[in-house]
């Protein structure tokens, strides 16, 4: 076999004996089982390469890629867990020539076909049933199956935009189906990510061997969706359950990419059978959405009453006609694998032709005849839940097979089958290839399954991503197991001999726009709270290192008096940093200084940079579609844990951790685009830095501060410098409060955020038609009047404390404005057709 592969030009030649030893390998079925004469010239020049790459030490190809998938943040979340966990991505693609790929994606598209023709019938004619072809317990029996939706013609015409298909290859070469997942198929963006990752590790290799390209496919899906829309320029979002959800961080990826809004439930509305979001600009017409929920939660009025997370109303937009949702709610009953077991008959009468992806061979337990087939070839056969819920012989819902059960276990399972024999199927049990896999440094050969995508495109016919994502077992048995048991992806190559058109989703012929966008009030929301939180945190890191005695600068060198001391502690304490140790007064929260900076650390309190921290993981989690990977991945990366540190590493730790929050101000100052979301983000930030310099100015500039007090505040607000090249006579009361208080120009002032604020303010969008300034500008005028007209000699504690006052009520008028919640009344003003 060696013998007879071409080497494409330009192809490397390093490590020929390792390659060949690899390809000896294969040949005899030790690594690569299934069809592999026809592709093996591809893993000649895949492995060429790749030695080149890695000069025969193929760890470094996995733990390249391990960090690219760091890079991108790619995650994914088992149900019921709260923490992501990084997606495993192996370092080797599963690569598939051209010619058989286009038969694999006909068979694709006719399955996808096929599948939305009995969908028409389930919610139309139902001639299926009622001619006994599909029986009526295999569809009323689904928990999929909404009989809301009869009679229910789709928006555009297709209940289907789009599909996957879990495909299997046996080692034989032939391909089967698997499963089908039509209800909100997930995978589509981990393929995406997976090529991104693949890309950077593998450089130019992958154009070298003819690596179909993704984009074409992605750009195909979104013409689809606004093909089917009334308006010209339609506005779609991407529904999501929220950022629990387990693939939440593939959709807020695929809505980046995109270019769709990613919606929660509580960001719509509909009225007057119109779909809306909620925006910082009023309600927003959305003319389509790709829901990644179930059917049963999308809307509490037509489904499951108790849903929290749907939108009340969504299916009269449908039915009007003025929403799109993909894919059309019901959809999932057609994922039924007792479904499988009449596929074949049904493509015979609906197509006229057979099934070019023939279905594992299916017995559905509900008819007599299947049902003794499965009892006969017990042993044989995995038996599995015919619907999606476990039914009482199967309690955790998985397919077992039968050769492996006891004796017991075997007559439990037997007779629940015999008490509702439609819960169950019998399958046969698919032998599965392998494919090259990278373990300790070794090649490894890993079973695989391989999911592919389908979407309609602009003229609605089918479109085939060439590729997808293949799952590879933790071992070499038979039978792949699911991503998070132990298992890997893998980034799925079509190959060719022709060089590849570069497509990407970058029109070159579309009229320039400026226009940023749409925000909904829900981001805007996570902005602004994302800006206090990291501000809020550097605060309390500046507050732990002064009162460790790190960055205070007294004169004489001594240590700080304990007065001053003990007003750093207060800090800590009435923040919600540190706790209050019992019996303590304001006296001797000095003498527990260490405690105080640890637990302002680690502890448990609101205020203290751990729990910060947390807080603005959960905040940006829930905003990734509008951060970029280089924060995230900063915002990601885990705190330190805590230990029993002495003062001088505790200040070593706090000053690491403020470079980090330094590094998020600096790309959000530096890197966000000057939109709406950035005057959010930003506006956050001013509104807490002017909160934090009032309780310092309170704290550190009453009328009997001392030098030490007045250093400290010009430490804490990064002032020492600004105020020494303007006042060369040494310290005073009068100018250390003008410099921190009012100085228009000083970036860290009270007046200078003030500034800002109304700036902001200013620019967002203003809902009254009358011109007349709404309730947060104006508020921020008079503020800035306040601190305009004030002098630094009359800016005692009180009068700062009233101006500490206004900032919370500005910032409560910024959210009754901008960050509508979903229960609150909608205003009429902003509805428009925009």
């Amino acid at each position: 076999m060696v013998e007879n592969m071409a080497q494409l030009p330009g192809m490397p030649t390093w490590g020929q004996g390792w390659l060949n030893s690899y390809v000896a390998r294969a040949s005899e079925g030790d690594i690569v089982r299934g069809d592999v004469g026809r592709g093996a010239r591809w893993w000649h020049y895949l492995f060429d390469g790749v030695a080149t790459l890695t000069e025969g030490h193929l760890q470094r190809l996995q733990d390249r890629i391990s960090r690219q998938v760091a890079e991108l943040g790619t995650a994914f979340r088992l149900p019921g867990e709260s923490e992501e966990r990084p997606w495993p991505l192996s370092a080797l693609p599963l690569l598939i020539g051209e010619d058989e790929w286009r038969t694999l994606a006909d068979g694709v598209a006719q399955r996808a076909d096929l599948l939305e023709r009995v969908l028409d019938d389930i919610y139309g004619e139902q001639s299926l049933v009622t001619s006994g072809r599909l029986p009526a317990a295999l569809v009323t029996g689904n928990r999929h199956f909404w009989r809301q939706m009869i009679g229910v013609p789709p928006p555009g015409g297709h209940r289907l935009h789009i599909y996957a298909v879990d495909l299997g290859r046996g080692p034989d070469g032939e391909w089967r189906v698997l499963a089908d997942h039509v209800r909100a198929p997930a995978g589509a963006g981990y393929a995406l990510e997976n090529r991104l990752a693949a890309s950077r590790v593998m450089g130019t290799l992958q154009t070298r061997i003819n690596v179909h390209r993704l984009a074409p496919f992605f750009s195909a899906f979104r013409e689809g969706l606004s093909a089917v829309c009334r308006r010209a320029e339609p506005r779609i979002g991407l529904l999501t359950p929220g950022r629990y959800n387990p693939s939440y961080a593939e959709q807020a990826h695929l809505a980046r990419y995109l270019g769709l809004l990613l919606v929660e439930g509580a960001d719509l509305a509909v009225r007057e059978d119109k779909l809306y979001v909620r925006t910082i600009e009023g309600l927003k017409r959305i003319d389509a959405l790709w829901r990644r929920m179930d059917s049963r939660f999308i809307d509490p009025l037509a489904f499951d009453a108790g849903s929290q997370i749907g939108v009340p109303g969504l299916m009269d937009a449908m039915v009007a006609g003025n929403a799109v949702i993909a894919n059309a709610p019901g959809s999932g009953v057609i994922e039924s694998a007792g479904m499988a077991a009449f596929l074949p008959a049904l493509a015979r009468r609906m197509l006229g032709e057979d099934l070019r992806l023939p279905n594992i061979a299916t017995w559905w337990c509900g008819q007599d005849w299947p049902r003794e087939q499965v009892e006969a070839d017990f042993d044989r056969l995995l038996l599995a839940p015919a619907f999606p819920d476990a039914p009482l012989g199967l309690p955790d819902g998985r397919a077992v097979l039968g050769s492996t059960l006891s004796e017991p276990a075997r007559e439990r399972l037997l007779a629940a089958i015999a008490a509702r024999p439609l819960d169950y199927v019998g399958q046969e049990v698919v032998r599965l290839s392998t494919m090259p896999a990278v373990a300790d440094g070794q090649l490894v050969a890993r079973t695989f399954t391989l999911r592919a995508f389908a979407v309609r495109d602009g003229e609605g016919r089918w479109t085939v991503m060439p590729g997808g994502f293949a799952r590879l077992a933790d071992t070499s048995d038979s039978r792949a197991s699911p991503i998070g048991e132990g298992a890997f992806s893998a980034d799925v190559c079509i190959v060719g001999l022709e060089p590849v058109e570069q497509v990407s989703l970058l029109p070159t012929h579309i009229p320039i726009r400026r226009n940023p966008g749409t925000l909904p009030s829900r981001a805007a929301d996570n902005l602004y709270w994302l800006g206090r939180y990291l501000e809020r945190g550097e605060s309390v890191l500046r507050l732990i290192r002064a009162t460790l005695g790190s960055t205070i600068d007294v004169d004489s060198g001594a240590a700080l008096v304990p007065a001053t001391v003990q007003r750093l502690a207060g800090l800590l304490v009435t923040s919600g940093a540190a706790p209050n140790v019992p019996g303590e007064d304001e006296a001797t929260r000095g003498q527990h200084v260490p405690e105080l900076a640890a637990a302002a650390l680690d502890g448990p309190g609101i205020g203290s940079v751990r729990t910060i921290f947390a807080t603005v993981h959960a905040i940006a989690e829930g905003t990734r579609d509008r951060i970029s990977a280089d924060v995230w991945r900063l915002i990601d990366a885990p705190l330190p844990p805590a230990g029993d540190e002495d003062p001088g590493a505790m200040i070593a730790r706090a000053a690491a951790l403020q470079e980090r929050f330094s590094a998020l101000s600096g790309l959000a100052a530096e890197n966000m685009a000057r939109t709406a979301g950035w005057r959010f983000h930003d506006l956050g930030r001013r509104v807490e830095r002017a909160v934090q310099v009032c309780r310092l100015l309170r704290n550190f500039a009453h009328n009997e501060a001392s030098a030490d007090d007045l250093t400290t505040l010009l430490e804490l607000s990064d002032s020492q410098i600004s105020y020494r090249a303007r006042y060369h006579t040494g310290l005073a009361l009068v100018p250390v409060r003008d410099l921190i208080a009012l100085d228009p120009y000083n970036p860290r002032s009270m007046g200078w955020q003030v500034e800002r604020i109304l700036e902001h303010l200013r620019v967002l969008p203003n809902l009254r038609d009358d011109g007349m300034a709404e309730e947060p500008e104006m508020l921020a005028t008079e503020l800035r009047a306040a601190i305009v007209t004030a002098r630094a000699e009359s800016l005692g504690p009180d009068a700062v404390l009233a101006i500490e006052k206004r900032l919370f009520l500005l910032s409560e008028a910024v959210g009754a404005r901008f960050f509508l919640q979903g229960g609150e009344t909608i205003r009429a003003a902003g509805m428009t057709l925009a």
